[in-house]
């Protein structure tokens, strides 16, 4: 055993099995120095949200109860993280420090910062890959550039798409003597006054155990019928693994191979493993786009968008932001977002497009509260998936698909469940007025014992006005006017 030990340097990708660094840090045979960085400097504006943070709580404190397991244990630190690892590879002469590669701008110029430091003091910085399915450098069009289509980004991807079974965890792990850090109550992570997320200790289990029970029961109940059923928000048709994959406690790797040698197994799930693939394609696609375009979180991806004629309500803001919209898939929507920290995936279009189509508000201001609320909150997919709702992105969705929320609610929420689940004070509406109750007769409304105004909000907006004015907006852009509408 070497005596200088190596730092591995946990970010997001808190787990054991399947983690490259790790893995190659335990084969040196040299001490390892697990730490996490709770660094609230470097991100700037994208300090991790409130429900993010909650997640991180717990997601850590499994990661350090399975260090401990193997004889190690996770040394908590938390400041500039360029400054922490230079400070504690300095203090414990480590001899090279082993992370995981992120993508956000902020991350890789920490990255590069931290080589340079780490150099001047005989210790090296290695950085391996596994928060994607491929690098960013290894999807290129022709050209040399990011692909910015979708579809001819997942041919080129799926033709190198080769998993391999997911590596072990580690079954001990020589750890130096216990360094002084903190503790994880220090990083004050966990809401208080009020203590708002009861509906999240509800709906999840972060941790790697977590998500490996949430991949095995996708794989055994949900996929066969995923490329159906995923637009429900009815039905448990959606793998819900997105902040499991986020926080790095499965690697894509794994969801890829577990998936396929399960389809292989079971005749009739080819349709719904390939859709589920596709699904962590688009997660690719959406980080190798940041990779490149780095502005991509604050400025549209498509030029000339800077005239957009974009509207300042605060009210209005508001009244979305609390699902109290009028319309109940909209607001059934942002109370399961408030409730549980997440939001069905169709449903997660449609708010989105309901607010920036029909409230003409910018789609930065639903990225903000999205990057607030969402235990799943990743800057390449909110910000590109934002774009593309806006019009303004990547591959972007054509101008002129507005959703109607009406008819998308009796599309994907037929019998009315999840509407009632989240937006309980209309339970007892029947099915043919629940996703219009403003069209409901009188009698109707008197016998669900509901008065529209006092029980439930009347629409913001009329749905066929804000669609003309949404149309004459974007055909300004078109224009390059951006004339008020």
């Amino acid at each position: 055993m070497t005596s200088r030990p190596i730092i591995l340097w946990f970010r997001n990708d808190l787990r054991l099995k399947d983690h490259a660094a790790l893995t190659a840090a335990v084969a040196t045979g040299a001490p390892v120095i697990p730490v996490y960085v709770l660094d609230d400097v470097t991100p700037g504006r994208w300090t991790m949200g409130g429900a993010s943070r909650w997640w991180l709580h717990h997601s850590l404190a499994a990661l350090s109860e399975d260090l401990e397991a193997r004889g190690s244990y996770l040394m908590l630190a938390g400041g500039d993280a360029l400054k922490v690892i230079t400070d504690l590879a300095r203090q414990t002469g480590a001899s090279h420090v082993y992370c995981s590669r992120a993508y956000e701008p902020f991350a890789s110029a920490l990255e590069r910062g931290l080589k340079d430091e780490l150099e001047q003091q005989d210790c090296a910085l290695k950085r391996y890959a596994g928060a994607l399915l491929a690098e960013p450098e290894a999807v290129l069009t022709k050209g040399g550039g990011p692909y910015k289509v979708y579809t001819p980004f997942w041919r080129a991807l799926s033709a190198q798409l080769k998993p391999h079974a997911p590596k072990p965890a580690p079954k001990a792990i020589a750890s130096p003597r216990r360094l002084k850090g903190m503790r994880l109550e220090d990083f004050a992570l966990l809401p208080a006054k009020p203590d708002w997320a009861g509906g999240l200790r509800e709906a999840w289990t972060p941790g790697e155990a977590g998500a490996s029970e949430r991949l095995t029961r996708f794989l055994g109940a949900a996929m066969a019928a995923y490329a159906e059923d995923r637009n429900r928000p009815d039905l448990p048709g959606t793998s819900r693994l997105s902040p499991h994959l986020h926080f790095g406690e499965i690697s894509p790797n794994a969801c890829v191979w577990h998936a396929r040698t399960a389809a292989a197994r079971r005749p009739g799930t080819d349709a719904g493993c390939e859709t589920f693939l596709k699904e962590l394609a688009w997660r690719d696609f959406s980080h190798h786009l940041l990779a490149y375009v780095p502005s991509l979180p604050e400025k549209p991806f498509r030029p000339g968008w800077d005239v957009f004629p974009w509207k300042k309500d605060a009210s209005l803001l508001a009244a979305w932001r609390r699902g109290r919209t009028g319309y109940p898939i909209v607001d059934a929507g942002m109370r399961e977002l408030w409730q549980t920290g997440v939001m069905h995936n169709r449903v997660r279009m449609i708010v989105a497009s309901f607010l920036v189509k029909d409230l003409l508000i910018p789609w930065q201001e639903g990225e903000a509260w999205f990057w607030d609320t969402l235990v799943d909150a990743d800057l390449a997919n909110n910000s590109a998936s934002w774009q593309w709702v806006a019009g303004c992105g990547a591959d972007a969705a054509p101008y002129f698909r507005i959703f109607n929320p009406v008819s998308q609610g009796e599309k994907f929420d037929p019998d009315g469940a999840y509407v009632r689940r989240f937006v309980p004070e209309l339970a007892q509406l029947p099915n043919a007025h629940l996703h219009a109750p403003f069209e409901a007769p009188k009698e109707v409304l008197a016998a669900a014992r509901i008065t529209l105004g006092r029980d439930y909000p009347l629409p913001v907006v009329d749905h066929k006005r804000a669609r003309v004015q949404a149309l004459a907006a974007y055909e300004r852009v078109k224009a390059g006017t951006g004339a008020s509408a």
